[in-house]
């Protein structure tokens, strides 16, 4: 017997159109590059949005074709999102921090057809150009900047477009959206998602348990457009009718905390680097900042310091800690307590609130060793795997596929867990990362989370120098504090009231700054290059 249901298809056109027919005074602002505030409401945006998708149809866009973007988190980019799929086209938004020649491998791997870029970042355009063939570009003037002639002016394009454009008929598995891994291990890799996926992800991160994004919030993405849909955000604010605040190229803590500030922010979400930052600004001038006492944030991308959401819950902020992937569109967990969990003491809410958190609905999560599935008792180390209905099947046109997803279907992730019994999830390194010294395991994420919880350090990352007995042994890079000093001696007294003793750097190094990927996580393979060699003999 079948379900006697309506066929209607899950894509985001019904999104976009809600937005603009019920929430049609709600605000979209941004910061321009010139600092000022651009401001216009959800149905200037709708209009937008459909004039682009009836210029890109008139333009020729034709069904599953690549529109690339090289933009801020702007308004513009805000249209593009929903324009580029509602058309019927794949948006790919390119990741600009990326290497020139990654750039340029992107967007021939993608056979991207149009490119809508930001004046400012014509400069990344002109490297990459002599690589590249786009068959059209359009410039998206948001400074004082002249658009040079070979190129178009987007909003020349736009008014080409029609306002009342009706919507092709997509199917919800046709796809909308391609994002590419950041490569730091081979070449970067194609994941396409599908309407299908996109809207089941949008509904997910809706949820109370989950991001909990209502109406009534502010939005702020802090997290790029250009990085994994910036987790879905946009398309989960205007599918809520919240308020949309985008920061434009500015992503220091002194104008987030000032748009935090003016706009009242209730829910931002971003990298671990920018809420470093943002807590240091807190800590040294908290007189200075009155922000909304509602305000919550979403950090993901990294392992968030246990210290850092001691640190936000002392300025009344609290920290939702969640783990992702490009490959899981990307939201797979979200660290949020059980009801029966209120009771439990202080310090072990903190110890749960610091771990990646529970599956979200329709995640599935297992983790496996040599010996198979491992059991959820917070002890056993595996590598985690996932599936779910917004978790990539395969890669866009690639051959490396064969050791990222198993046989009975699901992706293996790279990262190394622990699973309790209550299905919280830990991340104890990435695969790669993990330092194995005399046959044993030590995780580097737990030694950075550590010390990044001592007063005298902002940053640390730990890695696996080569040792001629141990085969492998941690050595840690720090950042101090403005005017702090600091030892090996005092530094591994304060770990081992936490670790073993097998468990402490052997070395520490002491620089002003840590390299980090596009992304803002800390640049291990580069860190590995830099030290090993010197540390190869010690």
């Amino acid at each position: 017997m079948d379900g006697r249901m309506m066929d209607f298809p899950l894509t985001l056109i019904p999104i976009l159109k809600r937005a603009g027919t019920l929430f049609p005074k709600r605000e979209i602002v941004t910061r321009l590059p010139d600092k000022s505030l651009h401001r216009y409401n959800y149905n200037k945006f709708y209009s937008r949005a459909a004039k682009l998708a009836s210029a890109l149809k008139s333009a020729g866009l034709e069904r599953g074709q690549r529109v690339a973007t090289l933009m801020w988190n702007s308004y513009v980019h805000l249209e593009v999102y929903f324009g580029v799929p509602c058309a019927g086209g794949v948006l790919h938004t390119l990741n600009f921090r990326l290497h020139e020649n990654d750039i340029a491998y992107i967007v021939n791997h993608a056979k991207d057809r149009f490119l809508i870029v930001d004046d400012t970042l014509l400069p990344v355009l002109e490297r990459i150009s002599p690589n590249v063939n786009f068959e059209r570009i359009f410039v998206v003037s948001l400074s004082d900047l002249e658009v040079p002639s070979k190129f178009e002016n987007y909003e020349d394009f736009l008014e080409s477009g029609d306002k009342n454009f009706s919507f092709p008929n997509i199917n919800e598995n046709d796809a909308c959206g391609i994002c590419y891994t950041s490569g730091t291990t081979g070449k970067p890799k194609g994941v396409v998602y599908s309407h299908r996926a996109m809207v089941l992800h949008t509904f997910c991160s809706g949820l109370v348990d989950t991001i909990g994004l209502q109406h009534r919030d502010v939005l702020m993405p802090v997290v790029p457009m250009f990085h994994v849909n910036a987790w879905g955000l946009p398309y989960s604010g205007i599918m809520m009718g919240s308020k949309l605040v985008l920061p434009g190229p500015f992503m220091d803590a002194k104008n987030l905390l000032e748009l935090c500030e003016s706009e009242q922010i209730t829910l931002a979400a971003g990298v671990p680097t920018i809420w470093m930052e943002i807590l240091q600004a807190l800590e040294s001038e908290p007189q200075k900042w009155t922000l909304s006492k509602n305000l919550r944030t979403i950090i993901g991308g990294s392992a968030v310091p246990e210290s850092m959401i001691r640190g936000f819950d002392r300025h009344d902020i609290t920290i939702i800690h969640a783990w992702g992937m490009t490959e899981m569109t990307p939201i797979g967990t979200v660290s949020r307590l059980k009801v029966e969990m209120d009771c439990l003491d202080i310090n072990r809410k903190y110890e749960l609130r610091a771990k990646q958190g529970i599956p979200v609905p329709f995640v599935e999560v297992r983790a496996v060793n040599d010996k198979g599935v491992i059991k959820w008792d917070g002890k056993t180390v595996g590598e985690l795997q996932v599936r779910g209905p917004w978790v990539a099947a395969d890669y866009f046109d690639s051959d490396q596929t064969n050791d990222k997803w198993t046989e009975d279907g699901w992706f293996c992730t790279g990262d190394v867990v622990v699973i309790d019994k209550e299905g919280y999830v830990k991340i104890a390194d990435r695969t790669k990362d993990l330092i194995k010294s005399g046959g044993e395991w030590i995780s580097s994420v737990d030694l950075e989370n550590a010390l990044m919880g001592h007063e005298s350090i902002l940053e640390a990352a730990v890695i696996a120098v080569p040792h001629p007995k141990w085969t492998e042994r941690p050595l840690a890079i720090v950042v101090l504090t403005k005017g702090a000093t600091q030892t090996k001696e005092v530094l591994n007294n304060y770990l081992s009231q936490r670790f073993a003793k097998w468990w402490l750097p052997d070395a520490y190094e002491f620089t002003d700054k840590i390299p980090r990927t596009s992304t803002g996580k800390f640049f291990k393979t580069k860190l590995r290059d830099i030290y090993s060699h010197k540390y190869k003999n010690y």
